[in-house]
């Protein structure tokens, strides 16, 4: 069934029917933008959301980033942040995939509909067009009929008239005999006005119009089913970022289960660790008996912790989360130590006098007083020093380690420009058409500063990790820069200079690498290398070498620029790996 055979007589039903399915078309192009804005809007806020949750631009404290719960919100954070791309995607989509066709296809179609109305519209103005003249023919073939039957009456009247002469009655016969003629043509061009008529109206109904409301037909079906795609593409469009929506929930649900409270406690611990002791107990003080020396002897033993220093001068209980009461880490006193007594069949220390006792109490007295006049203070939080003493000693050590290490990567890396530059300086001196070698003398002067400022940074912090009970060794770096002098200068493992001078007694600390090597059993060789150029050894832990001296391999480099190697003779030591060419053992 179409509608040229069924709705031949309905043009103005079929018209109505085209244009209410173009206006549903659009309000749907027009409901899928507004989808998209609200997904925009969403996607928008959800950023937003994450943005002002993130612990890290809020300036919460780095090691709080340690924590799994804080690394799982922040994972939750980047999953909604990925969301909300999806939710961006999805209205993306859908803007160009349901709203730019289906708009693209609208204008069509009205294009093609209004083509199809114009032709509907012209057929039917030609067939009214033959009506009108179908109708003029008639209406003059009615009035010349007419005409001919009254004058053809009149020549009758007129003959039988006696005193009517033949001439009149001659003239009325003409007369109605023209009449009669002119009726006949009327006749003959009605009856022509009729047949093309009828042939033009059978076009119309059965040929023209049918093939319109066809073609209607066939545009409006066409329609309806790009209508029905963009249905399916809106469901499709959402399904298309379902599995990476999927993969976002996962990697919540997954952050969830990440959440480690057992290592968030030890790295509380680790983070927080003061590494004192707890206080001893209180002694009694009997003040209802004079002190002698037999009762003052039993107390003369060294304070268990820093509250037995507080003797007569504490007055209250330590308590441990006390606001009034609590001490920072700095301003604990140090454990007291008495020198060591003289021996027994020598004469008593001068610091003992006669009276042990009273050097007892004097020393303790010294230690606990300026203590006491600083216990107003003690709410305020401690002034944060370079070495860190204002932290408790298991966090200095972990905050001076820390610092050596990022002074060690800053040397690293001028060591590196440095040696650069040297090699440039080589290059330009050899081919001076490359470049000016003095136009690298202010960045080679500029290096060897920073190298020297940070080697007595790092000197410096060594000395503090010493003095904190830690481990006080550094990495080692690369073995030689470029200075101005065009010299070879060479570090130590310790990152010290090798310049064949005394070494550096702050770098005493590293004295453990002669007793490590007397300690370790003999290694066999991995290979052997051959020296470039003279190396003193100077610095602990390093060995000597002579150009072209040939040596055993003992430990490979690690990364850090240095080799361990072996004499003949048993000696072994680190040299710089860039002096020598290896060879190893395949």
């Amino acid at each position: 069934m179409d509608w040229g055979t069924e709705l031949w007589d309905r043009c103005d039903v079929i018209e109505k029917h085209t244009q209410s399915g173009l206006e549903l078309a659009e309000k749907y192009v027009k409901f899928v933008k507004e989808r998209t804005e609200i997904e925009q809007s969403y996607a928008k806020q959800l950023r937003n959301l994450s943005k002002k949750f993130n612990l890290k631009r809020i300036g919460k404290d780095e090691q709080d980033g340690r924590f799994t719960s804080y690394q799982s919100f922040m994972d939750i954070l980047n999953e909604m942040n990925d969301y909300a791309g999806q939710r961006e995607l999805v209205a993306e989509n859908m803007l160009m995939n349901i709203c730019a066709e289906l708009t693209k296809y609208l204008q069509e179609v009205k294009l093609e509909r209004k083509s199809y109305l114009t032709e509907a519209k012209k057929a039917q103005q030609a067939l009214e067009s033959t009506s009108k003249q179908l109708e003029t023919s008639k209406k003059r073939f009615e009035r010349e009929w007419r005409e001919a039957e009254r004058a053809a009456q009149y020549a009758d009247k007129t003959d039988q008239d006696i005193n009517a002469t033949k001439a009149d009655v001659e003239k009325a016969k003409q007369q109605a005999h023209m009449r009669a003629h002119v009726a006949e043509e009327c006749k003959n061009d009605y009856a022509a006005q009729l047949q093309r008529f009828n042939k033009e109206q059978k076009q119309f109904y059965f040929t023209d119009m049918p093939l319109i409301f066809n073609k209607l037909q066939e545009l409006d079906e066409r329609r309806v089913r790009k209508l029905a795609q963009g249905y399916v593409l809106f469901s499709d469009t959402e399904k298309q970022v379902m599995p990476i929506i999927g993969k976002c929930l996962d990697g919540i649900t997954k952050a969830g289960t990440n959440v480690n409270e057992k290592n968030d406690s030890m790295i509380v611990i680790e983070q927080n660790k003061s590494g004192f002791e707890r206080p001893g107990d209180v002694e009694f003080e009997d003040f209802s008996q004079g002190i002698n020396r037999a009762s003052s002897d039993s107390s003369l033993g060294t304070p268990k912790g820093p509250m037995d220093l507080l003797g007569k001068n504490r007055s209250k209980n330590f308590w441990l989360f006390s606001k009034k009461s609590k001490l920072s880490p700095s301003l604990l006193p140090p454990l007291f130590t008495p020198p060591a007594p003289s021996p027994s069949n020598g004469p008593p220390s001068p610091k003992f006098g006669r009276d042990p006792l009273s050097y007892y109490l004097k020393e303790i007295n010294k230690t606990v007083k300026p203590r006491i006049s600083s216990f107003r203070t003690l709410r305020r939080s401690p002034a944060v020093t370079e070495d860190f003493t204002h932290l408790p000693p298991e966090q200095r050590r972990k905050r001076l380690q820390q610092k050596l290490d990022e002074i060690g990567k800053d040397l690293q890396k001028e060591i590196d420009s440095s040696e650069a530059l040297g090699k440039m300086k080589d290059v330009y001196e050899k081919n001076p058409q490359l470049g000016d070698p003095a136009s690298l003398a202010s960045q080679i002067s500029q290096t060897a500063q920073n190298i020297e400022r940070l080697r007595g940074e790092q000197s410096k912090y060594e000395i503090w990790l010493a003095e904190a009970g830690g481990r006080g060794d550094t990495p080692r770096y690369k073995s030689h820069s470029f200075n101005n002098n065009d010299g070879h200068e060479t570090l130590s493992p310790d990152g010290a200079h090798s310049d064949g001078g005394t070494p550096d007694p702050s770098h005493a600390i590293y004295a453990e690498f002669d007793d490590d090597f007397e300690d370790e059993e003999v290694t066999a060789p991995i290979g052997t290398c051959t020296a470039m150029y003279n190396f003193p050894g100077a610095s602990e832990g390093t060995i000597s070498m002579q150009e072209s001296e040939v040596l055993a391999v003992v430990e490979e480099d690690k990364g850090d620029g240095w080799t361990r190697v072996r004499r003949s003779n048993g000696d072994e030591g680190y040299i710089p790996t860039s002096y020598v060419t290896i060879s190893l053992n395949k």
